[in-house]
């Protein structure tokens, strides 16, 4: 478990309906379970709710980009191709803006639960990163890994973007980014708030819009232990100095205190930047906090 800088802890510092469930259980053979969790909570969240393709505006040229699986093949520019043994689209700057990307938080923190039965932060993180990706697939959009540059489209995107993700981590920060492109975060974000807002304000500066939602297991909510208990950190590489508490219920309230501090300040980092910030813990559903996302991606003017 972790808090805002202290007290140190464990942690860190169809989709239209039951057809698409049975479609994503049959693709249980091939693909990763949590590629399967995620076509399944994307599912539950998309029943009632439809998935929306915007059409490109402007015609002001950004740049020729490879051929994706799902574009349309009348996009496909010749000139361009026929100079390669690629297939290239012509894409221009407001449709380059509607990529999405996104990020998950893979510092060793993120790998804690706090009882048996919770899923670990990074797991949960990735379920609702996958299943957000596999709306925004369905929906038409084009969505990446933050500091990657490939983007990921169609609806048979979703297991490579997996693939992608199990070997991505690289900070939240993206200097290829188009302006007016989103981009989506997901961590426990109980770093030092100047490392959030250095990462937000690099984003925001070029004109990204975004959304940070912090996943946290329940402990480090309510700091659940009693009696005397030695809290350690979990990086090695640089290892927080252990802490022994020798009666925990006594410093409940001001941890409460601090926790409550750091997340307004994670919230006026957001709302200075524009940007929106949600919680969400793991012991419960990740249909609310998915539905809740794909509500703050909805169409709007870039």
């Amino acid at each position: 478990m972790a808090g805002p800088g202290w007290p140190p802890g464990p942690g860190r510092a169809g989709l239209g309906g039951p057809s698409a469930v049975l479609a994503a259980e049959a693709l249980g053979g091939r693909l990763p379970p949590l590629v399967v969790a995620a076509e399944r909570v994307a599912a539950t969240v998309m029943q009632g709710v439809h998935g929306r393709r915007r059409a490109g505006q402007g015609d002001a040229f950004w740049q020729f980009r490879p051929y994706l699986v799902g574009d349309a093949v009348g996009r496909i520019d010749w000139r361009q191709s026929a100079r390669s043994d690629r297939l290239f689209v012509r894409e221009t700057e407001w449709e380059a803006a509607q990529s999405v990307a996104l990020w998950r938080d893979a510092a060793p923190g993120m790998s804690w639960r706090g009882g048996e039965g919770r899923p670990e932060k990074r797991e949960r993180a990735e379920l609702l990163l996958l299943a957000l990706a596999s709306l925004l697939l369905r929906g038409g959009e084009r969505v990446r890994l933050l500091g990657a540059r490939r983007a990921f489209a169609g609806r048979g995107a979703l297991a490579p973007l997996a693939e992608a993700l199990s070997r991505h981590a690289p900070p939240p920060a993206d200097d290829a980014l188009p302006r007016h492109a989103r981009a989506v975060l997901f961590g426990d974000f109980l770093a030092p708030l100047e490392e959030t807002r250095a990462a937000v304000a690099a984003l925001a500066g070029r004109g990204v819009r975004g959304h940070l939602l912090q996943v946290l297991d329940p402990a480090e909510e309510t700091l659940p232990y009693a009696g005397r208990v030695r809290f350690e950190g979990v990086a090695a590489a640089n290892p927080e100095t252990p802490l022994l508490l020798p009666r925990v219920e006594g410093v409940r309230a001001l941890y409460a205190e601090r926790l409550a501090a750091h997340r307004a300040g994670l919230s006026a980092i957001a709302g200075a930047a524009g940007w929106s910030f949600a919680t969400h813990r793991t012991d419960m559903p990740p249909e609310a906090a998915l539905l809740a996302l794909w509500q703050a991606l909805a169409p709007g003017p870039p």
